[in-house]
């Protein structure tokens, strides 16, 4: 028997994609009736919760600009900054205008039905800093410096986001071929095998982030420079959104606007950041050191 049909064989079924539905992954953890603990909620939940941890734990270190009551606060509110943030930011980027899907504006109760899916990172994102700014004045803390505790936390959300997407089957990658040994076929998106370019948000937004985070805040004195450790993140997040959208399929209502621009509105909307999180970074640099975590005059008084 010849040797050469069987290793055509065998290369065919190396390269053969791997089929989502085989992995028997379900959208909810349980369901009672007509309800759904979906993982996507508990995504959410778990990263916040294990942010809210963290930062009682960072706030304990030395420099810390806030206290444990602050932290509570901050809990709650960027929780509501995270949520509205996030629904209103999709409202405003992915509908109405050039997409395929009518502007919720036009339709407020949309806006409160979660359970339809839709947030955007960059919404949540002005969400949590509304959220930071209404704390930091409310209570005479450092915007900035709080800013910095903030993003430490962050990723952690973000990868279990990620995660929660994939478990979903939604928002997986573009179309690729036999070349990509972990290549993916959904079950929503045609025969085509894609890339599970949610698998590589969770890594580059997600764990990378965590890994650069926590060695910048626990192995350096980077929380006594205020803005560098969110000059840091915003850069890193900025990067890997722009390279991770390459392999991610562009919203449906925005691939025209993709097609026509020759960057997808993630893209786009990251350029900014990037730009921001470099003045923070060379800002942060070019300042001297706090020596305790705030001013030289404070400290003396």
């Amino acid at each position: 028997m010849s040797l050469i049909p069987l290793a055509a064989a065998a290369a065919a079924q190396v390269h053969e994609p791997i089929y989502w539905v085989n992995l028997h992954l379900s959208n909810y953890l349980f369901k009672i009736g007509s309800f759904e603990l979906r993982w996507y909620s508990l995504a959410y939940l778990a990263g916040i919760v294990l942010g809210y941890w963290h930062l009682t734990r960072m706030i304990k270190a030395p420099g810390a600009p806030m206290a444990q009551r602050h932290a509570d606060d901050l809990f709650f509110y960027c929780t509501l900054g995270i949520i509205l943030g996030g629904r209103l930011g999709y409202a405003t980027f992915y509908t109405g205008g050039n997409s395929d899907i009518p502007s919720m504006w036009l339709h407020p109760t949309e806006l409160v039905q979660l359970w339809h899916g839709g947030m955007s990172f960059h919404g949540g994102l002005i969400g949590v800093l509304l959220a930071l700014a209404w704390v930091s004045w409310r209570n005479g803390l450092n915007f900035l410096r709080v800013a910095d505790y903030i993003a430490v936390c962050v990723p952690f959300g973000m990868m279990f986001g990620r995660l929660a997407n994939f478990v979903n089957g939604e928002l997986w990658g573009r179309v690729t071929d036999a070349s990509v040994p972990w290549a993916m076929v959904f079950p929503d998106a045609g025969p085509l095998p894609r890339h599970p370019s949610q698998l590589y948000e969770a890594g580059l937004e997600g764990l990378l982030m965590i890994v650069v985070m926590l060695l910048l805040f626990w192995k350096t004195r980077a929380r006594f420079r205020p803005g560098l450790m969110v000059g840091v993140f915003t850069v890193g997040i900025g990067c890997a959104r722009f390279i991770v959208e390459f392999y991610r399929q562009p919203d449906a209502q925005l691939a025209e606007f993709a097609r026509n621009t020759g960057l997808s509105m993630g893209q786009w909307l990251t350029i900014p950041l990037i730009a921001l999180g470099l003045f923070f970074v060379l800002r942060a640099l070019m300042k001297p050191a706090l020596a305790s975590g705030r001013p030289a005059s404070a400290a003396a008084a």
